[in-house]
This record gives structure tokens, sequence and C-alpha cells, in this order.
């Protein structure tokens, strides 16, 4: 009993105190600058990257509970409520950690990290009209912002501080990665159903439906396994990157089965570390 109690607040720790996120974000950036040839590793920008994302999130969780004060019975908000204090104190570290690692960058990533900054304070911030929405807030606007922000921040940042902005190779990996993001973010949007009607937000799965938006997933999964296919020639990579396709696919598609947010926050974010993980043993060990 102390053993499966002391598990349960340890994975509350990881995930709900935005590490866990925060990780799948360093593990993208790694993954981009494994796909350009470059070394891996702690640097500045991995540091920076880390640190906005588990600042982004805990804004986030924090700022939104406003918004889900009828759901507090649901075990995730009924964490995040409870620990509130412990996420404030961790993204204060955090945003110290990243506004060192902000100085420590090129400025070239400096001026560029201005627009998901930006945006994504924008995500997370009410200040938009008398009812203070946020831009998540605004019917269907949401996931593209998710998406497209992964892409930039996860991609381009790594792109400019290698000065290859220019090369279109690092342009079709920004569209790939966004549907990649844009495919597994729809499951929370699934999950999200109540709550997102409740705000008046309209999204994928309330226009479209459970299985219409399931298989919008797979044709968006189809789309990134074709532009892997295009923009890269070894096989090696392919294969991986296909590979985390077919197993993202599988797990979209049993999402609705599962109730349990650590199928979502744990699980469906998680696929960005797997698809990492993949390529770097379709790269090293294969």
């Amino acid at each position: 009993m102390f053993r499966s109690m002391f598990l349960k607040k340890l994975i509350d720790l990881i995930l709900y105190s935005n590490l866990f996120i925060a990780c799948c974000a360093v593990a993208m950036t790694w993954q981009t600058q494994l796909l350009l040839g470059h070394s891996i590793g702690f640097t500045p920008l991995v540091g920076l990257i880390f640190c906005a994302t588990l600042v982004i999130y805990a804004l986030h969780r924090l700022v939104g509970m406003s918004k889900v004060k009828e759901f507090l019975e649901v075990e995730r908000y009924r964490v995040i409520q409870q620990y509130r204090h412990h996420i404030w104190a961790y993204a204060g570290l955090a945003l110290l950690g990243g506004t060192v690692s902000f100085f420590l960058v090129p400025f070239s990533v400096q001026i560029i990290i201005l627009i998901p900054a930006v945006l994504s304070l924008g995500y997370v911030i009410p200040f938009l009209g008398k009812k203070s929405l946020r831009l998540r807030d605004i019917d269907m606007l949401k996931i593209f912002l998710v998406a497209g922000c992964w892409a930039y921040v996860t991609v381009l940042l790594p792109a400019a501080e290698s000065n290859m902005l220019s090369s279109p190779h690092i342009w079709w990996m920004a569209t790939e990665r966004s549907l990649f993001v844009f495919a597994i973010t729809l499951p929370f949007d699934i999950r999200d159903l109540k709550v997102d009607g409740h705000n008046q937000v309209r999204t994928f799965p309330a226009v479209l439906g459970l299985e219409k938006t399931l298989s919008l997933t797979g044709v968006i999964l189809m789309i990134f396994s074709c532009l892997v296919y295009f923009n890269y020639s070894d096989i090696k990579i392919i294969s991986a990157m296909l590979l985390s396709a077919v197993s993202t696919f599988i797990f979209i598609w049993l999402s609705p089965k599962y109730r349990h947010d650590y199928y979502f926050t744990g699980l469906m974010d998680g696929t960005m570390i797997i698809q990492f993980l993949l390529l770097m043993a379709s790269v090293h060990f294969l």
C-alpha cells in the first residue's frame, strides 16, 4: 500500500509539475539536432527550452484552474489544485534558469524566440475582451497554436543556432513536426470535450465527432509519413519515424477507451520521447 501510494505521488510529481512535458521538449530539440548531424547535450539552448516549457505549462495549468472550477472532482485538476504552490515554486526556479540560459544563447535565437514566447503567453494568460479570453479559448485556434509553437521551438530554434534557417529541409522538418504534434494533441481535445463545451470552445472533436476526429489523426500521420519519406534519404531514419507514426496512431486510436489522465499526460505526450528514442536507436545502434 505504501509503495503504491509513493509511486503515485512520484508519477504525479513528474507529470503535474510539468517536468515530463519539459523533458518532451528537450527530446524533440535533441531529435532536431540529431537529424542535423549535430551532437546532443545539455546546451544553453536546451536549458532555455526546458525552462521555458516548464514555465508556460505551469502558467497554463494554474491560470486555467479558474476555467474548471466546476470540474475539481476530476483527479488531474484536484492534484493540480492540491500542489499548486509546488508548481509555482518550480515555475519560479525555471524562470530563473531560463533567464540565465536566454543570455547564453546566440543573439539570433534571442530575437526569434520572442514570437513563440508572445504566442505562448497569449495562449495561457487571459487578455481578450470583457470575458478575459485566452488565445486557446478561440474556437479551433488552440491546436494550431500548440502544433505551430512546438515546431517553431524544437525545430527552428536549433536551426537558427546552427545558421541553417535558409535550408528548405528545415522547413519541411518543421512542417513534419507540427503535423505530429497536431495529431497527438487531438486526443486531448477528445478528453476535454466536457470542459471545452462548458467554456464554449469548439474543437475538432466537438465539430467532427469522435470517429471522424480519429480518422483525421490517421490522415495527418499519413501526411507526416510521406513528408518523412521525401525529406530524408537514410532508410534507418525513415524506418524509425514510420514506426513512431504507426505506434502513435495505435495509441491515439485506443485513447477513447482510457479515462485516466496518465494515458494522456504520460503516454500521449510521451510519444515525443518515444520518437526521439527510436530515432536515436536507429542512428547509433542499428
